[in-house]
């Protein structure tokens, strides 16, 4: 055996192996598996006859400070529990385990038959089970020929107990858009509003109103005088696209519940939005202005940006907590491939359909439909390249749920963006999380 550290180690990262430790009401055990391949729980829990679900990692580190968790000497990421290998690794003579700390990550090279010798010598069980999907397998995105609204269908046939309607929306009893949107998207498109029309909007909503000045009294908006009323905090801090984003993003939030259910780690609706929004009107500003897209369009895409949780928990209650277990289970994995393998309809697709039906913005519902596909070059995709750019760089802080992986270069050069740039601007945003996060207590959580 042998520990390498993993900026100078040579094993690619489609060779390196993960543990994810598991539990149920009849005990604990643990599956070595291809890094980048993902667990299929429900084919494992089948073919093991078991209910296994992941164990939250704040749970994993109680236990092995506790010493009920006892990890191998010479292999730190593994644990003396039942075990299983999947039968893609089994007959290999050794793996690459990619160990996690404080400080980085670095790599250890270990000999498959001395782990199974050390395991059974402690009486544990090892065996090999194919219950994973490879990554070439996974879902990357539709067809361009695909329906969108076909898939949601079918799901919806095979996936829920709905009766299908001949109208898809009275099938899902989804609500209208709300009445405080409806105006303030009518108000953006009249090129005569203004900063007191869009103010009596909000102020007929007395709980928007309170919002709105307590956004503009955030010490991220540093506000040079107290802020007095909607106006003041419209015309001298927020704006009008910035108060018309937050308004319609939170009516459109607040249509659907917010699930009890989520991933362990996860990070909450409404702070990931608004990390999101606000890191995309960072970067639009960054951006050359002959190249720059509507910053209004964006910010609202960006706050929108993860909509498609809140539906697809309204659309698939029984289904979701088996999505969340997934997610835990393959925190490196899109979630856009874990929603397809369960339902064969993603998140996106949904949200997507249903802000559309909604009439929101073609920009802002394109945006959140491609937000994942890195090589979508459609109509609009600018405003998709940019939620996929802040994702991407937010999760290397721990935030969000994006994969993580680096956007590719040709994302930020559409832009004339250099990417050491994005991340210091990004870095800057997350400098600032206290006053983002009580900004985002300011929604319904």
């Amino acid at each position: 055996m042998q520990t390498v550290e993993n900026e100078k180690n040579s094993s690619s990262s489609a060779d390196l192996v993960r543990v994810v430790l598991l539990q149920d009401g009849k005990g604990k055990g643990q599956i070595i598996l291809p890094s980048h391949s993902l667990l299929d729980l429900k084919a494992l829990n089948s073919l093991v006859e078991r209910n296994l679900i992941p164990i939250p990692q704040s749970e994993i580190t109680a236990l092995t400070s506790a010493n009920k968790l006892i990890q191998i000497d010479f292999a730190p990421a593994v644990f003396l529990l039942p075990t299983i290998i999947d039968e893609s690794i089994a007959s290999a003579a050794s793996c690459d385990f990619e160990i996690f700390d404080v400080e980085g990550s670095e790599v250890q090279h270990i000999e498959l038959a001395e782990l199974r010798a050390a395991l059974r010598e402690s009486n544990y069980r090892v065996r090999a089970i194919n219950c994973t999907i490879a990554p070439d397998k996974l879902y990357r995105g539709a067809p361009n020929d695909s329906s969108d609204l076909d898939l949601i269908f079918n799901s919806i046939r095979n996936f829920t107990t709905l009766r299908i309607k001949q109208r898809l929306e009275e099938t899902l009893e989804i609500p209208p858009l709300p009445q405080t949107a409806q105006r303030i998207l009518a108000l953006r498109s009249d090129p005569n509003a203004n900063v007191a029309d869009l103010a009596e909007i909000v102020e007929m909503d007395a709980s928007l109103a309170a919002q709105v000045v307590s956004w503009a009294s955030s010490p991220y908006y540093a506000a040079p005088s107290k802020i007095r009323s909607v106006n003041d905090a419209i015309s001298r801090v927020l704006g009008f696209d910035l108060v018309s984003n937050l308004a319609v993003g939170m009516a459109l939030g607040n249509t659907l519940s917010m699930p009890k259910d989520f991933p362990d780690g996860f990070t909450p609706y409404w702070l990931q939005s608004v990390y999101c929004s606000t890191v995309i009107e960072t970067l639009v500003k960054l951006i050359p202005a002959d190249k720059r897209p509507s910053q209004g369009f964006a910010c609202l895409a960006g706050l929108l940006h993860n909509f498609g949780y809140l539906v697809l928990a309204h659309i698939f209650p029984p289904h979701f907590s088996a999505i969340c277990r997934h997610v835990e289970a393959n925190p490196a994995i899109s979630h856009v491939a874990i929603d397809h393998h369960l339902l064969g309809v993603t998140r996106e697709q949904i949200s997507a359909w249903l802000l559309q039906l909604w009439g929101m913005p073609k920009e802002v519902y394109v945006a959140i439909r491609f937000q994942h596909e890195a090589d979508y070059k459609g109509e609009d995709h600018e405003y998709a390249n940019l939620i996929f750019i802040a994702m991407r760089v937010l999760r290397l802080h721990g935030i969000g749920d994006a994969p993580p992986e680096e956007a590719p270069l040709s994302m930020y050069q559409q832009f004339d963006l250099e990417p050491e740039a994005v991340h210091a601007a990004v870095a800057r945003v997350v400098a600032s999380d206290e006053q983002l996060k009580q900004i985002a207590a300011n929604f319904k959580d």
